[in-house]
């Protein structure tokens, strides 16, 4: 598939008119053939109470949820874990990963976030390794063909730069990659699809998130109204084979009490970029 250029600004203004001809056609739920699964980070959805958060998820028409340990914690309690199962079933929702979790030399604990997953049906934990941790990783990975995927957190973090991800990877299981959060790679001075283009085969999460700055200190924006090029970027998954059960979360930090307008407004840009691709 060739790459489709389009500029920034006319991007935008298409974008609305883009959506809405997709919706119509396939309802905002549907996941096309070949589409990434799309879904949401829960921490975007922070300043609600739990089903009130998931309610916001399926108006939004979003199927998948990558929620974070302050909203499902890990826990050994099979009847919590089966429950949530439950409820996100009967709303129609799916779990596509779970973090960022902390990994450590503690290999017990790093089972127990395993198990965890696995109850639950998490296929991809993203994750923040000690490098003390990654001899255990290497285990439980094979043990529980579960995937952990580096999650980047921007200047000063210790997965700063895709390089830095590339390496504490090289030597390691190939279940063991990347969460691209491609907003914190802005902040690191770095093209979201040349970081996409690099971790080509050990991507398997995306948080899709935009600043209004490529700097440390900037500001969280709408998708598509900063330096994030939506188009490109489902251009250059599709190009890195991003494997279709990988997780595209939307991520959007800002206005954490009353968020919902600007994650449509997200929602739907990235909708239009993947119909536009």
């Amino acid at each position: 598939m060739h790459q489709v250029t389009i500029g920034r600004r006319s991007f935008l203004a298409a974008a609305s008119a883009l959506a809405a001809t997709s919706l119509t056609r396939r309802g905002l739920a549907a996941v096309a053939d070949g589409e990434p699964n799309l879904g949401i980070q829960m921490y975007s959805l922070r300043g609600f109470k739990l089903d009130e958060a998931l309610g916001h998820v399926k108006d939004l028409g979003l199927e998948f949820v990558e929620f974070y340990p302050g909203m499902f914690p890990v826990t050994d309690d099979r009847a919590a874990i089966d429950a949530m199962k439950s409820r996100l079933a009967g709303l129609g929702l799916r779990m596509s990963a779970y973090g960022v979790n902390r990994f450590t030399k503690d290999a017990a604990a790093n089972r127990r976030i395993f198990a965890f997953a696995k109850a639950a049906g998490i296929p991809i934990l993203s994750a923040d390794p000690d490098p003390d941790s990654f001899a255990s990783l290497d285990d439980l990975v094979k043990e529980f063909d579960i995937r952990i995927a580096i999650h980047n957190h921007g200047p000063t973090h210790r997965y700063n730069k895709v390089v830095d991800v590339l390496n504490a990877i090289e030597k390691h299981d190939g279940r063991i990659g990347a969460c691209a959060d491609l907003g914190h790679f802005l902040r690191s001075g770095e093209k979201p699809t040349e970081v996409i283009r690099l971790l080509s085969g050990r991507l398997y999460g995306i948080h899709l998130k935009d600043f209004a700055e490529m700097q440390d200190k900037t500001k969280g924006v709408i998708l598509g109204r900063g330096h994030i090029d939506l188009p490109a970027v489902f251009a250059a998954l599709e190009q890195a084979k991003f494997p279709a059960d990988g997780a595209v979360s939307i991520e959007y930090e800002e206005n954490p009490k009353d968020p919902v307008r600007e994650i449509r407004e997200c929602v739907e840009a990235a909708r239009a970029a993947m119909a536009a691709v």
